[in-house]
């Protein structure tokens, strides 16, 4: 089943004295792949600023923007039209003398080495071991999945972006991204390439059509165990009509939405509100 889903994500920056410039990166624009289709995105910036767009090193679309004049106020919004359909059902799965040659493992090595918040050193290696002994790699990727849910409770404010994947499972909680850093760290640790994905989710599975509702910034992963794998592991579930995507990469300092500095004085806050609606 198709959805059409409308998406705005507005970023409200303010600041306590004039800020002269600023230098800025979004990465809020859907990406195109063979189970989304974007009808229509745009990004707007006030003050207003040229907008200049690019591909990363993982894939992901850039608006890159620079302020160059004085305000205390940055508003970004990030627009989008967008049509879903659930991947294709894949069994594909290999075996562990596969993903475990050495060629293989130089090809993929961005996601099987440790990252900044994706750390994996003794607990994540023993577990990792554990969980996979029994399975086959497809079959770990769904077991690590379950594992997470088991030692980690959701809790928004239990951590922030710079949490790794080591404090979230100390602390026992945390959001979907440490979510996905600790399934990343006990995928990595066993030789499973594994890559952090990040967009948008609608929250209802019965969407009322027409109805704009308060979506999420989410996060889920994305598996090598033959194909590339989806997998919510914050929802026990397979990516589907309801997860937009973004973004990839090691973890979430290679997706984050908005990033950059600024010249002035003082502090700064900022507000992001994203609204999704399903229309078809």
């Amino acid at each position: 089943m198709k959805w059409r889903l409308a998406i705005e994500h507005v970023t409200t920056y303010e600041y306590e004295g004039d800020v002269l410039a600023s230098y800025n990166e979004a990465r809020i624009s859907p990406a195109r792949d063979s189970s989304q289709m974007v009808l229509d995105h745009r990004v707007d910036v006030t003050p207003a600023a040229s907008v200049m767009r690019y591909t990363d090193c993982w894939g992901t679309a850039v608006s890159a923007f620079d302020v160059h004049e004085p305000h205390r106020r940055l508003v970004i919004a990030g627009t989008s039209l967008v049509e879903t359909v659930a991947p294709d059902p894949d069994t594909t799965d290999v075996d562990w003398e596969v993903v475990r040659d050495e060629k293989f493992r130089d090809r993929n090595y961005e996601y099987l080495a440790p990252s900044p918040r994706v750390p994996f050193d003794g607990p994540f290696r023993e577990a990792g071991a554990s969980l996979a002994e029994a399975h086959s790699p497809r079959e770990t990727v769904g077991a690590v999945s379950a594992w997470v849910r088991e030692n980690l409770v959701y809790e928004p404010g239990a951590t922030d972006v710079s949490t790794n994947a080591w404090t979230a499972l100390q602390l026992g909680r945390g959001v979907c991204q440490d979510f996905v850093h600790v399934a990343l760290a006990l995928l990595r640790a066993v030789g499973i390439p594994a890559r952090y994905a990040s967009g948008y989710l609608h929250p209802e599975v019965d969407a009322v059509i027409d109805e704009a509702v308060t979506g999420q910034s989410h996060a889920w992963l994305e598996a090598w165990t033959g194909s590339w794998q989806r997998v919510d592991p914050t929802n026990g579930s397979d990516v589907g009509e309801r997860h937009v995507l973004v973004a990839r990469g090691r973890d979430y300092g290679d997706v984050t939405p908005l990033k950059g500095v600024y010249s002035g004085t003082g502090a700064h806050s900022s507000d992001a509100r994203v609204t999704i609606r399903r229309v078809a």
